[in-house]
């Protein structure tokens, strides 16, 4: 187990003008579960392999343990990688598969066995050792490549999207078992996706990446509540933060003909900002249906899930806004209704044009 630290680590491709990783900063504790999140092309799974020395870092350094990986082979980081495509030797039996990396460094068969009779225990998968890949299901052979990490006992976990190839409910499954797994193990574990459901749920902190940039690294609860910047509000939550960009009134934002009200210190910083306008943020679950107050919309689409609803409305100046109910007492679709701010509901604000948090 090891620490593992960034330090304005950036990487470029061979022919692009563009770095794919851009002066990476992040410091990643002993024992710490990190999951790297972002769309495509921001950089996530490249940061990810500059670590496991799959890619060069052409500035800066990486350090695992307190030791400077520049020019470090891989096979000498002491760290195991999970890929999304399992990578397994289908001639090989799962108990072959998972203890070949140990053959490979010489360990002894009797050693061998026992330490892949461990994993094989930890992951629920005795019952399948002598089986080839081909005879499993896509979350036992997900759970093999995890097993061939575990035995080899390394000081890093590195996983690049391993559960991309699993269905909706296999996922939710194999996301809860890796992480129960990595904190059982206590083993640093550096974890890349594109889903933001999945980082929100297994990460002990969170770094958002865009355009190889760091946009946040936190928390889960500090993400969602506190989002750094308008990107990192819009991508974080599902459905997504209401995002406008509204122009502001003495009392708070317009929309439309109607008046959002702001709290005085928010009003007093878009005032010391000089804004006439603003990117204004509120999640669905701090609007609610009101009776008389409010802004007017318009329903498009009632999304029932059975414990709750979520109405998409957009108001009289095309401003579209999400809020969740009751789905027992939701509205039906064309009918006009009025969204408000539950008394409890933080507001967001975003500077309209560089996107950093104003309050």
């Amino acid at each position: 187990m090891a620490s593992i630290t960034y330090k304005n680590a950036s990487c470029i491709y061979p022919g692009s003008d563009k770095l794919a990783v851009d002066s990476l900063n992040l410091d990643i504790s002993d024992g710490e579960f990190v999951v790297l999140v972002g769309p495509s092309g921001s950089g996530k799974s490249t940061a990810l392999r500059m670590l496991a020395g799959l890619e060069d870092i052409d500035e800066g350094h990486i350090e695992i343990g307190g030791k400077n990986m520049v020019g470090v082979p891989s096979k000498d980081r002491d760290i195991a990688m999970v890929f999304q495509n399992y990578a397994l030797y289908p001639n090989k039996t799962v108990a072959e598969n998972m203890g070949f990396a140990l053959k490979l460094r010489g360990v002894s068969a009797d050693e061998r066995r026992k330490k892949v009779e461990e994993a094989a225990k930890i992951l629920d998968l005795t019952e399948f050792l002598d089986r080839k890949p081909a005879k499993l299901s896509g979350g036992q052979r997900q759970r093999v490549a995890m097993g061939r990490a575990i035995v080899r006992e390394p000081q890093v976990f590195c996983m690049d999207e391993p559960l991309s190839n699993l269905d909706a409910k296999l996922r939710v499954q194999t996301r809860t078992q890796i992480a129960a797994l990595q904190r059982r193990l206590g083993t640093t574990t550096v974890y890349v996706t594109h889903d933001q459901v999945e980082a929100m749920t297994m990460g002990d902190r969170v770094a958002v990446l865009r355009f190889g940039k760091l946009q946040q690294f936190a928390s889960p609860n500090e993400l969602y509540d506190r989002p750094a910047n308008a990107f990192v509000a819009g991508f974080i939550g599902s459905p997504a933060m209401n995002l406008v960009t509204l122009p502001v009134a003495p009392e708070g934002v317009k929309i439309g003909e109607s008046v959002l009200e702001l709290e005085r210190d928010d009003l007093t910083k878009l005032s010391d900002a000089g804004l006439s306008e603003v990117t204004f943020g509120i999640r669905p679950e701090q609007l609610e249906i009101s009776e008389s107050d409010g802004v007017e919309v318009v329903v498009d689409l009632v999304e029932d899930l059975g414990s709750e609803a979520y109405v998409y409305t957009h108001a009289g100046s095309g401003v579209e806004l999400v809020a969740r109910c009751n789905p027992r007492t939701a509205p039906r679709l064309a009918d006009t209704a009025r969204l408000r701010k539950n008394p409890d509901g933080a507001v967001h604000l975003f500077h309209p044009e560089s996107g950093e948090r104003l309050n």
